[in-house]
C-alpha cells in the first residue's frame, strides 16, 4: 500500500519554494516550520534540545511545500544563520525533509536552491554546516570538506563542514 503522503514515484515531484528572512514568514508557515522541526529531530530522532533558540529571529528560511498535494504539506526545510559578532562563517542548520517526501531528491534541490540564495546574496561568503556524520559524502559533492572530527550530539554521530 502506498503513503498517501508521498509523491508518487513515476514522476518528479513539484514543489513550492518559499526563501523568506523570519519577519516575511506568515504565521502558519512559522508554525508549520517548528512542527516539522519538532516531528524530524524531537521525536523521530529522539533528541530532546531547545529547538526554540532566538536565532530564527534572524535567519533566512528556505520552506518546500510538496504542490502536488492537495493540502501542500511542507516538506522540506532549512535555517540559514548570518555571520555575526561570534561566527565569520554563514551557517546552514535545521535541514530536514519530511517522512512523506523522503527518497524524492528533495534534499539535493533544497541544498542546490539554498547554495544559489547565499552566492547571490552574500558572494564569497564561507558556509558552514553541522552534518550528521553518514552524509559527509553528501555534503562533500557540494564542496564541504569536514573540519572536525565525528563527535556525538544527542546520540548522534555529527561532523563540522565547510566551504570557502
Amino acid at each position: 500500500m502506498s503513503d498517501p503522503q508521498r509523491p508518487a514515484t513515476n514522476q518528479a515531484p513539484h514543489f513550492d519554494w518559499r526563501w523568506k528572512a523570519f519577519d516575511a514568514l506568515t504565521n502558519v508557515e512559522v508554525y508549520e516550520m517548528l512542527a516539522a522541526r519538532s516531528a524530524v529531530f524531537v521525536m523521530e530522532q529522539n533528541c530532546l534540545y531547545g529547538d526554540i533558540d532566538g536565532l530564527d529571529l534572524d535567519a533566512w528560511h528556505l520552506l518546500a511545500y510538496g504542490s502536488d498535494a492537495p493540502d501542500a504539506k511542507l516538506a522540506g526545510y532549512l535555517r540559514v544563520l548570518l555571520p555575526d559578532a561570534e561566527e565569520a562563517d554563514i551557517r546552514i542548520g535545521r535541514v530536514l525533509t519530511t517522512a512523506g517526501f523522503r527518497g524524492v531528491g528533495l534534499g539535493k534541490a533544497m541544498l542546490e536552491r539554498t547554495l544559489s540564495h547565499i552566492e547571490a546574496q552574500w558572494p564569497g561568503t564561507p558556509i558552514r554546516l553541522h552534518a550528521q556524520a553518514h552524509l559527509q559524502a553528501f555534503y562533500g559533492a557540494y564542496g564541504f570538506e569536514p573540519i572536525s572530527e565525528i563527535h556525538e550530539e544527542d546520540g548522534i554521530p555529527h561532523v563540522w563542514m565547510r566551504s570557502a
